[in-house]
């Protein structure tokens, strides 16, 4: 089978291994698609990790199941599904809590070395993946492609969910990458207003599908002063930096009103983790920071169901395909900031129309 393995910064080559045999508690399915994320490209251009002679990338996927073990009842062949990287290990006490995102023992599809990942004609799924990872039946009408989309959304579920993201909220959104659009519509369907910032001339013009409340380039307007007359001088009730930026950390606690929330929704590089905010602002205003990382699996499903009602349309963030022997360039797109949301599909199956 074709697999791309990344060998180096910004190197990935194009390898054939052993289709793997199906064990009598799993199954393997036939990738038909998987989206580049964000920390795929942030791990594409530092390289494979210390020890690890290469990576297999891709978590954002969908397939066909093409053979199940005889111990597998809950899928079988012809299945269509969707599938998402966390791999919790069920036995700590986070796992216990139902805090699957935050086990102590967390694998990753794609991300934890050896834990092959899915920019491949073929992926194992072991029973430990079907019993404590992230695989749903994607519903009927929806594409493979449509599907990868459920992946980052189910993050964006999660978090909205978590800050109580409500009807009439003033919702702050820093970067319009394919996470912050993600945000602008579900805030927009629980009838927020939204605010995007985005520095990027094409990023916000495609933002502009996500019908946002006010559009600001921060290279040209001060974003905080201009929240605030947004506002009315009041601030905002929720701003999410879907960036790593710290610059835009500040700037949240400065736009915040009283007792806002602001969750830090991107990493900031490993290299440079600090960020710098004004205490006194969050101690007098009453203002909440926190985190936000991965999900329930049942947000996963979630998010697919919201694909399938077409409350949101994946081609709207989805904007460009390349085959799986074109990986590299699928990359330096996704890369580049001029695409939203980049689609690997293997050469077998990729639509000829599609072809770049």
């Amino acid at each position: 089978m074709k697999t791309a393995c990344l060998v180096g910064k910004r190197q990935i080559e194009i390898r054939d291994f052993e289709k793997p045999s199906v064990p009598d508690d799993g199954l393997i399915i036939a990738i038909e698609a998987c989206g580049i994320c964000g920390s795929d490209i942030r791990r594409w251009h530092e390289g494979p990790p210390t020890g690890c002679e290469f990576l297999v990338q891709g978590h954002e996927a969908a397939g066909s199941v093409i053979e199940t073990g005889k111990y597998v009842s809950n899928f079988r062949a012809g299945d269509k599904i969707a599938i998402a990287p966390d791999i919790h290990c069920g036995d700590c006490e986070y796992c216990h809590k139902g805090l699957f995102n935050l086990c102590d023992n967390l694998k990753l599809i794609g991300i934890t070395p050896g834990v092959y990942g899915c920019f491949s004609e073929y992926l194992l799924i072991t029973n430990e993946i079907i019993k404590n990872g992230i695989i749903h039946h994607i519903p009927e009408g929806i594409s493979p492609v449509s599907a990868t989309l459920a992946e980052t959304m189910a993050s964006v579920l999660a978090c909205q969910e978590r800050y109580n993201v409500a009807s009439d909220e003033v919702v702050v959104i820093m970067g319009a990458g394919p996470v912050g659009c993600l945000h602008a519509t579900i805030a927009k369907l629980k009838n927020a207003r939204v605010v995007l910032i985005e520095p990027s001339d094409n990023r916000r013009t495609i933002a502009l599908k996500t019908k946002p409340d006010l559009v600001l380039n921060p290279l040209e307007v001060d974003p905080v002063q201009s929240v605030l007359k947004f506002t009315n001088g009041h601030g905002a009730d929720v701003i999410i930096c879907a960036n790593p930026v710290w610059e835009t950390q500040a700037q949240a606690v400065q736009m915040a009103k009283k007792r806002g929330r602001i969750i830090f929704f991107g990493g900031l590089p490993k290299d440079n983790p600090i960020t710098k905010l004004d205490a006194n602002k969050i101690h007098y205003r009453e203002l909440t920071v926190g985190g936000a990382f991965s999900y329930h699996p049942d947000f996963h499903k979630m998010a697919l169901e919201i694909l399938a009602t077409g409350k949101v349309r994946a081609d709207d963030f989805i904007t460009n395909i390349f085959p799986l022997s074109q990986i590299d360039k699928g990359f330096e797109a996704a890369a580049s900031g001029k695409e939203l949301k980049v689609v690997i599909i293997p050469d077998a199956v990729f639509p000829a129309q599609n072809k770049k």
